[in-house]
This record gives C-alpha cells, sequence and structure tokens, in this order.
C-alpha cells in the first residue's frame, strides 16, 4: 500500500507539471493532445484509478485535464468524479485581485502552483460591491441600494439571484457575510445593516438581516438601537454565530473605538451589547475571517503617541473571549509594501491569510500551520496612476458546489 501511494502521488506531481502551464481558464492549446500520447500509463488505468487521481490535481490542473482527450474530459465531467473530489483534501484557498478601479476583471491567485489565471466574475458589476465567501461559494451585493445579492460559485460560473432582503433599503453602513454547510451544502446569508437615528449622531439603528437557503426566505432576526457605538463593514460567521465589529461614536480612549459584538444565529439573544469583546489593544482596522471554524482577526496596530497612523499588523485568533496572538508581520513585509494606508485589504480561510495594501498590488501571504510569511508570484498587472486602488477576496476553488 505504501508503494502504491508513493506512486501515486509521484504520478500527480508529474501531471499537475504537465497540464498546468497555462495562464487562464480559458486557454486551451494542442499541448494537451500531445500529452496525451506520451502519458502510456494512462491506457492501463481503469477509471475509478484514474478518477481518484486526478481528483489529487489541482484545481487549475484538473480544468487543464479534461482538454487532453475524451476520456478525461468525460471523467472529470462526472457526478462520480464531483463526489470524489469533494472528499479529498481540501484545495488551498485562491485569492482574486481586482485590477480595476471601474471594472470587475482582475487575476485569481493558486498559491498551489504559484501562477496567476485571469477569470472573469459572474454577476458581479463593480469592484466596489459587499463581498463574503465560504466554501466554494462567493456572495456578491451591490454597493447602492444593498438589496441586490447573487450567489455564484466563481469557477463553474454557476450563480443564483437572491430576493431582495427585508429592512432598510438605504442603510449608512452594511456587513455582509455568508456560511456554508460543508456536508449538506446548504447555506447562510447575513446582512448586518446600521443607519444613524436623524438628529442624533450617538444612536444607530442596527438590524440583522439572515437568509436560509433551505427555505429560500429572508427574516429580521433583530433590531436594536445602539448608542455610543455603530455597525460597520465587517463581518464574518464561524460556526453558527455572526462577529461583527461596531467603532465609538463618541471619542473616546484610542483602545476603545473598536469592538466585537457577537450573534449566535440559533438562539438569537438580545441587547447585542451583552456580547461586547473589546479588541487587543488601538487599532487602525480590523479584518474578519473564519479559518477551520476559529474566528481569526488581521488588525492595523496603530503608533502609541498616535493611534490612528499605523506601524504594523498582527494576527489574533480568538478563543472564549479572549484574543490570542499568533503573529505579528515582520519589519521587512511591512516595509515591502511601501507605503501602506492605515486601512488594506485582508481574507483568508483554511490555514492560508493574504494581505494585500489597496495602493498596490503586492500581496502577502500568511500560512497559519508553518507560520510563515511569503510573497506571492507578482500579479500579471502594474500600477497605472497614482491614485488606482487594487482590491481583493479570497475563496475556495471548488467544482462540486453550486448555490
Amino acid at each position: 500500500m505504501e508503494g502504491e501511494t508513493s506512486w501515486i502521488s509521484h504520478y500527480i506531481d508529474d501531471m499537475s507539471k504537465d497540464i498546468g502551464d497555462f495562464d487562464s481558464f480559458s486557454e486551451l492549446s494542442d499541448e494537451g493532445n500531445k500529452e496525451a500520447t506520451t502519458i502510456s500509463v494512462d491506457l492501463i488505468l481503469p477509471d475509478d484509478l484514474l478518477e481518484r487521481i486526478l481528483a489529487y490535481l489541482p484545481i487549475a490542473s484538473i480544468f487543464r485535464a479534461g482538454s487532453v482527450c475524451k476520456r478525461w474530459h468525460e471523467i472529470v465531467s462526472s457526478k462520480r468524479f464531483l463526489w470524489n473530489f469533494s472528499h479529498v483534501l481540501s484545495q488551498k484557498p485562491w485569492y482574486f485581485m481586482f485590477t480595476s478601479s471601474d471594472e470587475p476583471v482582475g487575476y485569481a491567485y493558486d498559491p498551489i502552483l504559484r501562477k496567476w489565471y485571469s477569470i472573469e466574475l459572474p454577476c458581479i458589476q463593480t469592484p466596489n460591491w459587499f463581498i463574503a465567501s465560504s466554501c466554494g461559494l462567493v456572495c456578491f451585493m451591490d454597493n447602492d441600494s444593498r438589496s441586490e445579492l447573487h450567489i455564484c460559485n466563481p469557477i463553474t460560473k454557476n450563480c443564483k439571484k437572491l430576493e431582495e432582503p427585508p429592512g432598510l433599503k438605504f442603510s449608512d453602513y452594511s456587513a455582509l457575510a455568508i456560511a456554508v454547510n460543508r456536508t449538506s451544502h446548504n447555506y447562510t446569508v447575513s446582512i448586518v445593516k446600521s443607519k444613524q437615528v436623524p438628529g442624533n449622531f450617538f444612536q444607530w439603528d442596527l438590524s440583522i438581516h439572515i437568509y436560509d437557503s433551505e427555505t429560500m426566505m429572508w427574516a429580521t432576526s433583530l433590531t436594536e438601537v445602539l448608542t455610543g457605538w455603530r455597525g460597520g463593514d465587517e463581518s464574518v460567521i464561524c460556526d453558527g454565530v455572526l462577529y461583527f465589529l461596531i467603532y465609538s461614536t463618541g471619542g473616546g480612549a484610542p483602545e476603545n473605538r473598536h469592538g466585537l459584538v457577537t450573534y449566535n444565529l440559533s438562539s438569537r439573544a438580545s441587547p447585542l451589547i451583552r456580547s461586547f469583546i473589546p479588541v487587543p489593544g488601538p487599532l487602525t482596522c480590523g479584518r474578519l475571517m473564519n479559518l477551520k471554524e476559529k474566528l481569526v482577526m488581521v488588525g492595523g496596530i496603530g503608533k502609541q503617541d498616535r493611534p490612528d497612523i499605523i506601524k504594523g499588523i498582527g494576527i489574533w485568533v480568538l478563543n472564549g473571549r479572549n484574543w490570542v496572538e499568533v503573529a505579528r508581520m515582520p519589519h521587512k513585509f511591512f516595509q515591502g509594501f511601501g507605503e501602506l494606508d492605515d486601512v488594506f485589504a485582508s481574507s483568508g480561510t483554511d490555514n492560508l491569510i493574504y494581505i494585500q495594501s489597496y495602493g498596490a498590488p503586492a500581496l502577502l501571504v500568511f500560512d497559519m500551520n508553518q507560520k510563515l510569511w511569503k510573497w506571492s508570484l507578482k500579479c500579471p498587472v502594474s500600477k497605472k496612476f497614482p491614485l488606482q486602488l487594487f482590491t481583493g477576496f479570497c475563496f475556495e476553488p471548488r467544482l462540486e458546489i453550486a448555490p
């Protein structure tokens, strides 16, 4: 058995190198046909074993494999293959980087093959839409009325438009999150809306709206008035609990300008302020993410005398009601971004965290398991004008999940 596993691993490595050398999902050439005549072992492999081997390939290589020959195309398109693919080790998350401030175009980074791919995103119209992802599905919400929502698989391009959510159509702040059940593939979408009470800057109306894919219905699960705090645009769902950042509206000490609120989607207890958790020190910004059902926050660390000026970036995991620091970005990587704004883009899943400056296409990757920082391969785009902005989001590349 050990010898067989070693042989399969070797074969998978060779196949990945042979069929993983294209830069676009639509870029198919005669290379695959040439390779098909040289892989003689393919002729003696039964379909079930070939399926097992192909299922362990990086997802970009699976797309290439479908162009090698008719037999391989039928295998990677079959329902049985998709089932096998869903039960192998998870693919590492990709990062999609928008390369235009106006059009939803860009490149997706594959950390396994260390390559960028030009892919088109369905549904989304501009890069400034709200974006959340979970287990292969991505949720887009427009930034104008905040009532147009789509769920899609960016790899297969399967897409579904959701019903318009209830509540205020034009809120001052909105936070979007999605959680997919990895077994049933049912999903929950949450929107936290926040709007200033007319004539009172210190009081804000806050509401939470939940969409259930099983019932295909929205429900407004909570409405509250916060005093001294408002909602923002940062939220995530971990293990059935909705977490979102709130921001002080009454001045106060720098370390008290941000806070975390938790909301159990099952018990739905209130008032929210009872679940308040302080952040671990003065932050210039905070980014929340779900890494294996653990809440992780990437935050900009403010200077001691000027807490609104960033001096570094830290990573924390929430353990109960306490933050545990996992890592701080080494100074050489912090300097590598050049002029880093007080706010930045960061998202992650599984064991990878991506960090990106809004002012440049540089992308830094942190591996939570290995505690390793590494720059991605350079994105094939350059900054064309001084005020050009770059942003992006992380998602899991999966074939078997549809909205």
